[in-house]
């Protein structure tokens, strides 16, 4: 039943309603509110795409490369038909959509044609890397670098690029981080010295590293390692402290420098880490390492350094890592290691250190690498270092250590390498060695290890590296290693072996074998050679008694690096090395002829030795064809005809020509092209006619025992400027001198002395040498020759010079020997000869 409402009710319930609605439609705009607040905000703008002059570019760009069986990344999505910024490796800006970072790193692709110009278009780069692609050896470009100038990031690295670093890059003012490292292989020599093969492929802008990084004050990150920096001499330091105040990484590993590491490093304060190893750094390393707060790894390894190692170094609690290896004059002795000591590598091996190891040698827990030297000081070495369980690497050297091989090294369960070389350890290898699962890198050479190697040996399977040389190990190396088929360098050298080991046979991955001074006689089986032919790239099997021929013409291997057959029977034609060859020397032995095409294929080697061998015919012109020849020594042999005149004339790399002891004619060119390297030049013994030859660079010239004749020209001795002047840069070692296996070439000459042959066998240049003797030139000896003053020696003997004996002689201080015997001389002896100090053989004699 409805009911009327009085005015006071309907008035009540009306403000009720109004009250109700008001607060609904509060909450109601609150609700909207939010919502839209969290809804309808207004989406960021959307990236601006690629702009259409940076996709041309990056296409253009992408269609140089082609994918490779490597190739671990594509460029499948690089499609015209879409968005250049959504790319894989491609960065852009969002507001306008330029390329800002192309990251190809690592992808293994190839350009064949080299780096194409359109780069140099994507102007906005600041992150480039192209590092792990392949550019088939071709030249950087010389000009567009320069355009990207907001780069702060470049990597070229591993790329295979050849030639100069580009002038451009040098105005690239905001790069933090460069590099252009390329590959270094290092091939292990009997004492454990690192060759490293092939020449650095990048030559750094000229006219020197200074130049390069003038305006680069921002570089925090640099690394130049395997690129040619020869010729900086000690201003490379300053070029550092003064151009790149923020440096943090500093890696210069092979790169030829030859000079002394200076204080103003230290200058540098930002740096954590520097890396100079396999250089001819040369002095004493710098005690302002120590003062460097932040330094953390110090490599310097495999350098020619000197002196007493700065004991404050190891002081500085922020090093993890410092590497002296192979400075063999450097000396100085391991300080006490704190508790809290962060060092995770220590490697003071093949050095001069001395006194005792300290068994505080525990303390650094962290540490993986530890390498130990003691020279004069007869030590065992400390149990503690047992309790490194963390430790990888392990490698002692010196005359010092000695005893028996130490059990402690059962606990060390977690080693990859363990080195003792060149040590005073005796007895026999243990046989809990086969229980070190992890080793891939046994050398135990030089020591006094003897009897049988344990069968427990072979079952390291990982074991790719053994090199057991000069040791007194009995027994067979037999078909027990038939389970090891990863091996990749043998050196069983000096291990009184008398047959090639079977085990051979299973070692198809092999890259370096050496199996030198043996007794292994008899031919190299079929089997050998085609096992090696595609693996090896070190093979020494000299002073053996290898027999027989190796096959008319044959290539040896195409990739070996270094060929080292000397001093065994091999007969034949010379077989021909590869065109990845740089060393070969099959000298003292029996071969017989020089293939016609020998030199044809020969791109890239350096040294060729096939002296006293039994090689009869012409010297092939081929030979010339090799234009990165050092050294052709051909001497003691029974060679004909006469010398290709492109041998003396085109080889503008050819330091040193020794063709002694032939049977050669003909006449030389009256002068040697400038720009020629020659610094050794030996004819002796054979029936060459004609004049002297002019050259600039000689400091052995040796025409004895031949046909010349005519006079000794005043302007001939003039142009012998290397004779007169020593160029302060220039190293004591000549070029062509390199340190393999424990070898080093060693140019001989001898001076008859009263009929007996005086050999001047001498690998530095503080050997000088003249020897015209037993020709048949006459007319005065020129007072020119007092201007030689590096000569060394002099032999003029058995000719028909006449006049007196030049006083100038005397201004000679560097003469050992003078032989002026046999001749139609007159007058006195001046007395200026008197004041020769050096002076050991004097001959005057007339008869």
């Amino acid at each position: 039943m409805i009911t009327a409402l009085t005015s006071r009710q309907l008035h009540h319930l009306l403000l009720n309603l109004f009250v109700h609605v008001f607060f609904l439609t509060i909450q109601l705009s609150l609700s909207l509110g939010t919502y839209r607040n969290e809804t309808f905000v207004p989406p960021p703008p959307s990236p601006a795409p690629c702009r259409p002059d940076q996709a041309s570019a990056l296409l253009h760009l992408g269609r140089s490369f082609s994918a490779t069986n490597d190739s671990t990344c594509t460029l499948a999505s690089w499609r015209a038909s879409s968005d250049c910024c959504s790319w894989a490796g491609v960065t852009c800006t969002a507001a306008d959509g330029r390329v800002t970072g192309l990251d190809l790193g690592g992808c293994g692709l190839e350009s064949a044609g080299g780096l194409h110009p359109a780069l140099f278009n994507l102007t906005s780069l600041r992150y480039l890397d192209l590092s792990d692609n392949s550019f088939g050896e071709s030249e950087l470009p010389a000009v567009g670098f320069e355009r990207l100038t907001e780069l702060t990031h470049l990597d070229l690295s591993y790329t295979d690029f050849i030639g100069k670093i580009p002038r451009g890059i040098r105005r690239l003012c905001k790069l933090e981080y460069l590099d252009f490292s390329n590959w270094i292989y290092l091939v292990e020599g009997d004492n454990d010295y690192f060759l490293p093969l092939g020449e650095g492929r990048w030559a750094v802008v000229e006219p020197c590293i200074g130049a390069l990084i003038a305006n680069l004050s921002n570089l925090k990150f640099l690394n130049l390692g395997n690129v040619d920096l020869s010729g900086n001499g000690a201003a490379w330091c300053d070029a550092f402290a003064n151009s790149t105040p923020r440096l943090q990484v500093l890696r210069l590993r092979n790169t030829n420098l030859d000079a002394p590491i200076c204080g103003s490093l230290s200058a540098i304060h930002s740096l954590t880490e520097v890396n100079l190893m396999y250089n001819k750094f040369h002095g004493q390393i710098p005690e302002s390492f120590a003062d460097l707060p932040s330094l953390s790894i110090l490599r310097l390894g495999y350098n020619l350094l000197e002196g007493q190692f700065p004991s404050r170094i190891f002081q500085n609690r922020n090093l993890t890592a410092v590497d002296i290896s192979y400075n063999i004059e450097v000396s100085g002795f391991l300080s006490n290691f704190s508790s809290d000591s962060i060092m995770t590598e220590l490697v003071c091996s093949n050095t001069n250190f001395s006194g005792p190891i300290p068994r505080s040698i525990r303390n650094p827990k962290s540490l993986k690498s530890l390498g130990v030297a003691a020279v004069d000081f007869q030590q065992e070495l400390p149990s503690s270092i047992g309790e490194l369980r963390s430790l990888t690497v392990l490698l002692v050297s010196g005359a010092g250590i000695v005893g028996e091989f130490p059990s402690w090294v059962a606990n060390l369960t977690s080693l990859v390498t363990l080195q003792f070389s060149n040590c005073g350890l005796s007895g026999q290898v243990p046989s809990f060695i086969g229980n070190l699962k992890n080793l891939s890198t046994l050398k135990l050479y030089a020591c006094n290890f003897s009897g049988q190697l344990p069968p427990h040996l072979f079952n390291l399977t990982n074991l790719g590296v053994m090199n057991f040389h000069s040791n007194s190990f009995t027994g067979e190396y037999n078909s027990s290693w038939e389970s090891i088929d990863n091996f990749d360098t043998l050196c069983l050298a000096s291990c009184n072996i008398s047959k090639l080991p079977d085990t051979l046979r299973h070692m198809r991955s092999l890259e370096v074998l050496d199996l030198s001074n043996n007794h292994i006689r008899g031919t190299i089986p079929q089997w050998a050679w085609d096992n090696w032919i595609d693996s090896i790239i070190l093979m020494n099997l000299s002073q053996n008694q290898f027999s027989s021929s190796i096959g008319y013409g044959s290539v040896i291997s195409a990739n070996m690096f270094v060929i080292d057959i000397s001093y065994n029977l091999f007969e034949g034609p010379i077989p021909i090395p590869g065109p990845q060859n740089t060393l070969f020397d099959c000298s003292n032995n029996q071969f017989s002829s020089i293939p016609l095409d020998f030199g044809s294929n020969l791109s890239s080697i350096s040294l060729l030795m096939a002296s006293g061998n039994k090689l009869s015919g012409k010297i092939p012109p081929s030979l010339c064809e090799a234009t990165s020849l050092n050294l052709v020594d051909l001497s003691n042999n029974n060679l004909l005809g006469s010398i290709p005149f492109c041998l003396i004339e085109d080889m503008s790399q050819l330091n040193v020509l020794n063709l002694r002891g032939n049977q050669l004619h003909g006449t030389l060119p009256s002068s040697i092209k400038q720009g020629c390297a020659f610094e050794a030049l030996d004819f002796s013994d054979n029936r060459i006619e004609g004049q002297l030859p002019r050259s600039l660079e000689l400091r052995i010239f040796d025409l004895a025992s031949n046909n010349f004749s005519g006079l000794l020209q005043d302007e001939w001795f003039r142009t012998m400027n290397s004779m007169m002047t020593k160029d302060a840069n220039e190293t004591l070692v000549m070029e062509n001198q390199y340190d393999l296996l424990g070898q080093t070439y060693q140019f001989t000459t001898a001076i008859t002395y009263k009929g007996s042959d005086v050999s001047f066998s001498k690998i530095l240049r503080t050997i000088v040498v003249i020897d015209v003797s037993d020709n048949a030139f006459y007319g005065a000896i020129p007072q020119s020759i007092g201007d030689l003053i590096l000569l060394g020696a002099i032999n003029m003997s058995h000719n028909a010079l006449t006049g007196p004996i030049p006083s100038q002689l005397g201004l000679l201080h560097q003469l050992e020997s003078l032989d002026l015997s046999s001749n139609g001389l007159s007058g006195e002896i001046p007395q200026e000869l008197a004041s020769l100090d050096f002076l050991s053989i004097l001959n005057l004699d007339v008869l």
